[in-house]
């Protein structure tokens, strides 16, 4: 057999075994799930997705920067979000990123996760986890790592942090059957500039493989140099609607709650 035929077929073989591994019931008895979240706390949340996703009655993530302007002056209108059934979720209190690694210009001397101690990364993120407390009132959330850095002083600062997060998403894309997700850093794929295809692909592909399928979107139609188009990102929304009987779309800590529940059962009963 041709190297490549048989390389597709071994993936072929590969999807078929995690179709198996994943109970219909963890996504609650649909072919898979998928989870819809935006970084950085922007106007364009609130302006543009929010209506969006409610006018379907759909159910997203915003991983929210604790002092970023939008939530600072819009603090009313996330908390509105959140009684709809939006996630604020934490997305660190100064969104510090690593400077020491390649292509990080951009981060400046007080944000920089390199010169952070871990105390300091922990300590604000709880902070974080305050303020979003008394926007919403809730004490479940997950967390999405600034740039996707984990570590400091090559020592992962989200293990002291694994009892304030029903989960942790980081930026390294895949699909993954639920016994096979890291609930310290879920993989999803970043959008910037993909089209509605590249999207719906993905998604066709999680109801296949029976997979969990994690997006992460910065601007949707502007608003940050990270963005995708607003009339794809509509396409995706209204493909999800449109198969909301075979599709699970909910936040990230309802979602990653299900994934705990079936994984602690398969540590219990091997």
């Amino acid at each position: 057999m041709h190297r490549g035929l048989a390389a597709a077929a071994l993936l072929v073989s590969s999807l078929a075994a995690t179709a198996q591994t994943t109970p219909s019931g963890v996504w609650n008895n649909k072919q898979c799930a998928v989870v819809l979240t935006y970084d950085d706390a922007i106007d364009a949340d609130l302006d543009r997705v929010v209506p969006a996703l409610d006018s379907l009655k759909l159910r997203g993530t915003f991983y929210l920067i604790g002092s970023a302007p939008a939530v600072v002056k819009r603090l009313h209108e996330w908390r509105r979000a959140a009684l709809r059934g939006h996630e604020l979720g934490n997305h660190a209190l100064f969104h510090p990123c690593d400077g020491s690694l390649p292509g990080r210009s951009f981060v400046t001397p007080d944000n920089d996760l390199s010169k952070y101690t871990v105390n300091r990364a922990v300590a604000e993120i709880r902070a974080t986890n305050t303020l979003l407390q008394a926007i919403d009132g809730k004490t479940r959330r997950t967390f999405a790592y600034p740039c996707g850095d984990r570590q400091i002083g090559g020592v992962n600062f989200y293990d002291q942090l694994k009892n304030d997060f029903v989960a942790a998403r980081g930026v390294t894309g895949g699909l993954q059957a639920a016994a096979q997700v890291d609930l310290t850093n879920v993989d999803c794929y970043s959008i910037n500039g993909q089209d509605g295809k590249y999207m719906l692909d993905l998604v066709q592909q999680a109801q296949q493989s029976h997979t969990l399928l994690v997006f992460l979107f910065h601007g949707v139609g502007g608003g940050h140099s990270l963005n995708v188009d607003l009339a794809a990102h509509r396409q995706l929304l209204h493909y999800l609607k449109a198969h909301e009987r075979e599709i699970y779309v909910a936040p990230m800590v309802e979602v990653a709650d299900k994934i705990r529940a079936y994984q602690q059962g398969l540590a219990e009963h091997p």
